[in-house]
């Protein structure tokens, strides 16, 4: 083989060699496999192109280039401090921390330079609008109601940026040393005037009892009264009927009945005694025990 074929052999495996490299390179160029974690915003000449989602994707070699990365995992921003006065013109120290995601990275490129920081503005500007709008106390109670006022404005400004905040927590609401002190006093003052309200009911409810058993008492006595003077009505009723249906004779036989019980309570007595009885009243008992006899 002479030197001339040598040099043409050389030379023919050097372009095939090259061509390989070149075809490599296109499709090492072409071919762009993107993590699910992320999104490629791809441009041409300087210019929008086109975003890559995750997975495999081809572009024009050496005309589009990946030129931005983006992350489109939740991130969260450091946890920020900032001043906000109340309605009730009470200074408060308030804690939060925002969660967001990027979901149009072309928005996020070319719209905003610092995310974070552009972020961080928003919310505290936000915090303090709304912190504007309420008491000290709906800011303590209605912390829920107001972190989802937060995020709703957050969300309404950041939108032109591609993003979604997907959380805005408060962390805390700090109070300076005085107002804590005046709140403090407050506090006590109102637990000691709901004990003498406590008290005071109290002692109208023993009252109220009181009267109630009071009227209950004398409703019973007077019950009880009716019923007794009912009872001797009867009494009298069903005597002054036996007077009209027996004549003389029932009325004498209730007398008698009635002397016989009274001499029987006299011997009936204790200890040793003398009674004296009258004459007539003998013979009057005589009688007496003479009607009962034949009254049986």
């Amino acid at each position: 083989m002479t030197e001339d074929q040598i040099i043409g052999l050389l030379t023919s495996n050097i372009i095939y060699l090259l061509a390989a490299a070149l075809i490599a390179l296109v499709i090492f160029k072409g071919i762009k496999i993107v993590p699910q974690s992320e999104k490629y915003v791809v441009e041409r000449f300087g210019r929008l192109r086109s975003v890559l989602g995750p997975g495999i994707n081809f572009i024009v070699p050496f005309l589009d280039v990946a030129r931005h990365k983006i992350s489109i995992l939740e991130r969260q921003l450091p946890n920020a401090t900032q001043d906000a006065i109340t309605k009730d013109n009470v200074l408060v120290q308030i804690d939060t921390s925002v969660f967001y995601r990027i979901l149009e990275p072309e928005k996020t490129v070319y719209r905003i330079r610092d995310v974070d920081g552009a972020i961080a503005t928003t919310v505290a500007g936000i915090v303090r609008a709304e912190i504007g709008k309420m008491d000290l106390d709906e800011v303590q109670s209605n912390r829920a109601q107001l972190i989802e006022r937060i995020q709703e404005s957050v969300e309404t400004a950041v939108d032109d940026w591609g993003i979604e905040v997907t959380r805005a927590e408060i962390l805390d609401v700090n109070l300076d040393q005085a107002t804590r002190d005046a709140m403090l006093q407050q506090l006590n003052a109102e637990r000691a005037r709901r004990a003498q309200v406590t008290e005071a009911e109290g002692q109208k409810r023993a009252v109220e009892l009181q009267a109630d058993a009071e009227l209950y008492a004398a409703e019973q006595t007077a019950k009880a009264r009716r019923i007794q003077a009912e009872a001797e009505a009867y009494a009298t009723q069903v005597v002054a009927k036996a007077i009209q249906d027996n004549g003389l004779e029932a009325a004498q036989y209730q007398v008698a009945l009635k002397q016989v019980e009274s001499l029987n309570a006299l011997g009936n007595g204790s200890g040793s005694q003398t009674i004296v009885v009258p004459a007539n009243a003998i013979e009057a008992f005589g009688n007496a025990f003479n009607m009962l006899k034949g009254g049986k």
